[in-house]
Order: structure tokens, then sequence, then C-alpha cells
């Protein structure tokens, strides 16, 4: 047996947990206000735990408090801590017949459903596991992620460590973008991005990466686009690619299940152009070797879509 565990610092895990949601709220007072106990006592648990530690755990910086480097360390364990121990509920909970795996996944509302049919599909090969996917916006999903009510967020857009400096970014891969057009359009022959003068396109929003470096490529090209559509979300971009009214931007895996039919008429990849997906989650590390090969899994199959770009 580990000498570490037969005379044990034993943590104090109600300090802990109080410490997490100062974390979570940036304020002693909502915080104090969400666990129903009063500011002072608040106060004096975490002045406790710090002393313990020995280390001060949070900077305060006009009415908010921030985490210290010892905070957001001492935050990742604790995360690591409160999800462990629900696994291990949920684990003697239910009898080795009915156990069953869930995987909480949020998805960026704009983001490609094939994207996450693809994530999901190898996933459902295991009986014993069941997936639930809730889809909402960036910040309500991070909100989620630090509550442990989802596992992973699946976006297109990376978290910036002025936005959160406890979520992290897992890049998921690159995937080329392309011009798409469907059976009814018609186009002047040319070179890109000579040929797109005066051309209906149908744009991501400007909240995308991915626009904001296709309108640099037309302005240095000294083109002015003719914007027909901006559109956020990806299911009805695909739509518009198909309509034959126009050309839209997207990434290759908007359009991967019509490749190979006769719904598309045009495809011209952008040069240098490729869109980024990312896992986003609370650890650095992933939290089991299960979610670990699940990722990886997805991270192949993004190279695969790649290389035949």
């Amino acid at each position: 047996m580990n000498s570490a565990f037969e005379n044990p610092e034993w943590l104090n895990y109600h300090h802990l947990r109080h410490f997490w949601m100062i974390a979570r709220h940036r304020s002693m007072t909502k915080a104090a206000a969400k666990l129903k106990i009063s500011q002072s006592t608040l106060s004096e648990q975490l002045a406790e735990l710090e002393g313990w530690l020995g280390q001060q755990l949070f900077d305060r910086r006009g009415r908010e408090l921030h985490l210290t480097d010892a905070g957001r360390v001492a935050l990742e364990h604790a995360e690591t801590i409160f999800t462990t121990g629900h696994e291990l509920i949920t684990r003697f909970r239910q009898s080795g017949e009915t156990r069953q795996r869930v995987l909480r996944i949020g998805a960026v509302g704009p983001l490609s459903k094939n994207l996450q049919f693809d994530f999901i599909q190898p996933i459902l090969a295991d009986t014993r596991t069941k997936v639930v996917v809730v889809a909402g916006a960036l910040d309500e999903l991070t909100r989620q992620l630090h509550e442990h009510k989802v596992d992973l967020v699946l976006s297109n857009i990376p978290l910036r460590a002025d936005q959160e400096q406890n979520v992290f970014n897992h890049l998921l891969g690159e995937v080329p973008v392309f011009l798409v057009g469907g059976k009814k359009l018609k186009l002047s022959p040319g070179k890109f991005p000579k040929f797109l003068k005066d051309v209906p396109l149908f744009l991501p929003s400007r909240q995308s990466d991915v626009r904001a470096d296709f309108d640099l490529i037309l302005a240095n090209a000294g083109i002015e686009p003719f914007v027909h559509a901006e559109v956020d979300d990806m299911a009805l971009l695909r739509l518009l690619a198909l309509s034959g009214e126009g050309l839209a931007l997207v990434s290759k895996i908007v359009v991967e299940r019509e490749l190979q039919s006769s719904k598309i008429k045009f495809m011209e990849r952008v040069p240098g152009l490729t869109e980024k997906y990312y896992a986003l989650t609370v650890r650095k590390r992933f939290a089991n070797a299960w979610l670990g090969e699940i990722v990886e899994d997805f991270r192949r199959r993004l190279r695969e879509l790649a290389g035949k770009g």
C-alpha cells in the first residue's frame, strides 16, 4: 500500500467545494448566496483552505476575484476529484447488467451536423454507452462545462485565455474550405478568385474566422463580393450551397455526404483556407482513457477527410 495513504493528511472536501463555487462565480457574495451560507463563513473557510495549502488562491481585482496560478492548479485538481467522486457513486449504484456510461456533449449551435454525427457515430457501436447532445451558445455551454453538466464541447471557435482561463482548447483537426454550388448554377469561366466577380455568395457570418480570412483574400485581389446571404447555421448554408442560386463557402465536412452525388455541380477549394474544430474541456487532459480514445479516433477521421481535399 502507498505510504501516503497509510498516514494521510486528509483534504477537507467541504472547503474544496466552496473554493470551487467561488472560482465559478468569481465573487464571494454570489458563491455564498448559491451555497446558502453567510459571506463571512465562506471567507473563513477559504482562508482555512489557503492556510492549509500554504498558497493564496485568489487575487482581488475591483469587485471580482481572479484565480492565482496556484488557484488554477487547485481548481483543476478539484474538478478531477469531483468528477471521480461522481463516477464512483454512479458505478456502484448501477448493477453490472444495467451499468451504462453516459457521454454528455455540448455542440455550438451553428456547428456542422455532419461533424457532430461523425463524432457520435462510432460511440453508438457500444450499446453500454448513452450519448446526450446539447446544442447552445458557446458561453452557455462553457458554463455547463464548469458545472460538469457536459463532458466536452464541440466547437469551431476556440476560447481565448482572456475569455476563460479554465477551459482548454483541444484541436481536433483542420478541414479544407470550398466554394460549392448546386446543379442550377451558371458560372463564367475564370481563375480563382477573379471568376467570383458578381457571383452571388452565401457566406458564414462575420463571427467566423473562415469568413474573415475569405474577405481578406478577396480584398487583396481587389474584388468586392456580392454577398447574397450571411448564415451562421451550417445546415442552412449546406442547403443554400445545393440550391444552385450561388456559391456557398463551407468546410468540406459540411457537404461530405453530397460529394459523390449529382447534387453538387461546382466545387473549388479556396487556397490556404481551412476551418479548425476543437473539443473544449475543463482539463488539460481528458477525464478518462475512453474519452481520449474517442477524440483520437475522430482526429484520424478529420485527417483522412483533409487528405482527400
